[in-house]
């Protein structure tokens, strides 16, 4: 079962830049309820927890294609060190404006640039990936590690920084969020032998290597739905375990459903071939706003915790096959971008997530808010569903032509992520 895994991380370098954006991206799961919890302690509301949470999701939303665009320019060597050090430090300054009393306006700022500048690592990863596999199913399995790293990061950092939050100061969480990042992205741009090359792109826009923008689009909004999913559900738990008498269930709660999709994601990495992508995409959608549905009707934490295993095993399959399309829809000089903009989608679903969580559940209850999951659910149901197995609108000189997006029958050697589009 885990030959496969064995195989793609045996490549050389493989297994440490791996490991490295595995510490880079814990803020992933950190920092958003790490400010949840520093602000709901210091102001007694989680509706302004929800809100500034928000500003820094939407800051990344905004900023994050941007920086994954430099980084195929520039190289990640350049970027991740410079973009990873400022977004520590806004983050610390947030940390700081909040603990001395500063105008709401300088902590606003700070979660702005918390955001904005924290770099795309899962992206800089998968591109890191791309150049150094040799075939489609090895891609798509180490697609399944990384999807299954980043869930195991939901698994390890709520737990951490709830504990941190609880048990040593409101603000230890975001503190343990900070060094992490900091210090995985430091240790990924050292890897200067696995980085993927980069080519610094001359001439007018309509020179350059295009996007396939009439099937990233699709995929975004789905990403869009899945992120409000994500978002809300988060400040629907730590609401849930607060009216149930020990805010730390939160944390555990959250690594429970991560759990259930970081294992899902583990076994799809060993089925053989790349699958079908959008078939997965589309089912993991549906089951996905069935089982939050059911999660919202749990009447104890353990309920909940049995719900929301359940639901977390659809997560990283629906996850793996939007990334899965969005690279193939990608040209090599814009990989990390067209890879950004999905997980971008995902990011700016988050942001209105959180905040009508927080409006919802400071109104009519925890259990209330799980309407709000619900709907976000159900936003990228309908719209996975929505995608057309077929476009006719080619993109750009060099854009693929007029194809299905289910790639299942194609031989190994097209190697769609790796063309030009030049």
């Amino acid at each position: 079962m885990l030959q496969p895994y064995r195989r793609i991380l045996a490549i050389p370098g493989a297994l440490s830049f791996s490991a490295a954006g595995l510490l880079a991206r814990m803020p992933m799961s950190m920092t958003g309820l790490g400010i949840v919890l520093l602000i709901s302690d210091r102001t007694g509301s989680y509706g302004k927890a929800g809100v500034l949470s928000g500003i820094t999701v939407l800051a990344a939303a905004a900023a994050n294609p941007l920086l994954a665009r430099l980084i195929d320019r520039r190289g990640q060597t350049r970027v991740l060190p410079v973009a990873g050090a400022v977004a520590a430090l806004g983050l610390s300054v947030l940390i700081w404006s909040v603990e001395a009393g500063w105008p709401v306006g300088w902590t606003w700022l700070a979660a702005a640039v918390g955001g904005a500048c924290f770099p795309p690592y899962g992206s800089a990863v998968r591109a890191r990936w791309a150049a150094a596999v040799t075939e489609r199913g090895q891609l798509t399995t180490a697609f399944a590690l990384e999807g299954s790293a980043d869930e195991a990061v939901f698994v390890v950092g709520p737990v951490i920084v709830t504990f941190a939050a609880t048990s040593l100061h409101p603000a230890a969480g975001l503190a343990v969020a900070i060094c992490c990042g900091l210090t995985g992205g430091l240790a990924l741009a050292a890897q200067r032998g696995t980085a993927p090359a980069f080519l610094s792109v001359r001439g007018s826009a309509a020179q350059r290597p295009g996007l396939l923008w009439s099937r990233l689009l699709p995929l975004c909004v789905v990403a869009a739905g899945l992120g409000c999913l994500f978002g809300s559900v988060e400040v629907v738990t730590v609401a849930f375990a607060d009216d149930n008498g020990d805010r730390s269930l939160a944390g555990w709660l959250l690594g429970v459903w991560a759990t259930g999709s970081m294992l899902a994601g583990l076994l799809l990495g060993t089925l053989p071939g790349p699958g079908r992508p959008l078939l997965r995409l589309r089912v993991g959608a549906a089951l996905l706003a069935v089982t939050v549905a059911l999660a919202g009707l749990a009447p104890s934490p353990v309920v909940l915790g049995g719900l929301l295993l359940l639901s977390g095993i659809t997560i990283a399959p629906t996850l793996i096959s939007a990334t899965t399309l969005a690279a193939h829809y990608s040209p090599a000089t814009r990989l990390t971008e067209g890879i950004t903009w999905v997980t971008t989608g995902l990011t700016a679903g988050v942001a209105p997530g959180a905040a009508l969580a927080g409006v919802v559940v400071d109104a009519w209850g925890a259990s209330a808010g799980f309407v709000v999951p619900v709907a976000g659910g159900l936003l990228a149901a309908t719209s996975a569903w929505m995608i057309r197995a077929r476009t006719a609108s080619p993109v750009g000189p060099g854009a693929l032509e007029d194809e299905t997006v289910d790639k299942s029958s194609a031989p190994a050697s097209a190697d769609l992520w790796r063309r030009t589009d030049a």
